[in-house]
């Protein structure tokens, strides 16, 4: 059958919070199998956990956002995308602030850590959320849309009035049973406006940004001398941030994704829609690795 996967051994970090400027400690743990992605404030009187589920996510301005009893952890996307790349089901997650580190933008550290620490198959079935109908939610002119697929397959289209972007990188697809999650998807830093940067800093966000840890654009270009890491990385994050939305409805996902102009906001929306109706979506596992789709071997499959 095919297994469950955790980490081999306990492994920590320290950076900064993109949005609250603050140093942040974090230490990535072996879990228990079923027991999911569970994050823990550990910096408070009383350590609380939270589970990294779509229904525990609250504020998702600029990051999606995990909350209990009124405690909060922020920015979890960037380490869920790299959990779903890695194909790592268990794993305890404490942090020692109200933010996850931003690192370096991009979800390649925590992939670099993930697989520094070792990943270890475990004796439970790896279980995968199959989508069987369409679902779709919509804001204004943005949209979010889960499709049946065998496999997972990611479509995504930004819309920014800005010239860096041009025609040839606003839309992006991504289908794992072609594309490397490592390779192709994990180093796409976020990025953001000069023009914005003074309003986000009025509202309490961006505090720990700089050049080192997002690409920054001004009216006309990329700030960042070392320029781009991928042709299409601005969309391309975008799917990284996806990845790490979706990855909160608890298991890998066998589906289309498409969407345009979609954030943190209408990822956990639809996510929420989905499992409002249990006739559009089902858990699956797989007993041989000729069942299961090709996305999933070539990409979370690898030899743990």
């Amino acid at each position: 059958m095919l297994k469950q996967r955790t980490l081999k051994s306990s492994i920590k970090t320290t950076g900064v919070g993109l949005h609250t400027g603050a140093r942040v400690d974090l230490t990535l743990r072996p879990a228990p199998p079923d027991s999911g992605i569970v994050f823990h404030r550990v910096d408070l009187a009383q350590s609380v956990a939270i589970p990294a589920l779509a229904a525990n996510v609250g504020d998702t301005r600029l990051s999606s956002s995990l909350e209990k009893d009124g405690v909060k952890i922020s920015t979890v996307e960037h380490l869920m995308s790299a959990l779903a790349g890695l194909g790592i089901d268990n794993l305890h997650v404490d942090v020692a602030g109200p933010e996850l580190p931003i690192m370096d933008g991009s979800a390649g550290p925590f992939v670099f850590l993930l697989q520094s620490a070792g990943i270890e198959e475990q004796a439970a079935r790896k279980r995968y959320l199959r989508i069987k109908e369409p679902v779709e939610v919509r804001l204004d002119d943005k949209w979010a849309r889960f499709e049946a697929y065998h496999g997972f397959k990611l479509d995504f289209t930004i819309d920014f009035p800005h010239p860096v972007f041009g025609t040839e990188n606003r839309h992006v697809v991504i289908d794992f049973a072609e594309h490397s999650y490592t390779k192709e998807v994990s180093r796409a830093r976020t990025f953001g406006f000069m023009a914005d940067v003074e309003a986000m800093r009025a509202a309490g966000l961006a505090l720990g940004g700089s050049l080192q840890n997002a690409i920054v654009l001004d009216e006309t270009r990329v700030l960042n001398s070392e320029g781009l890491r991928y042709d299409n990385e601005f969309a391309i994050h975008k799917v990284l941030d996806a990845i790490g939305d979706l990855y909160l409805l608890g298991h890998p996902l066998i589906g289309t994704y498409a969407a345009f102009k979609s954030g943190h906001t209408l990822n956990n929306a639809l996510s929420r829609a989905l499992l409002a109706r249990p006739e559009a979506w089902e858990l699956v596992t797989f007993d041989a690795p000729a069942e299961v789709p090709s996305a999933f071997l070539a990409w979370q499959l690898q030899p743990a």
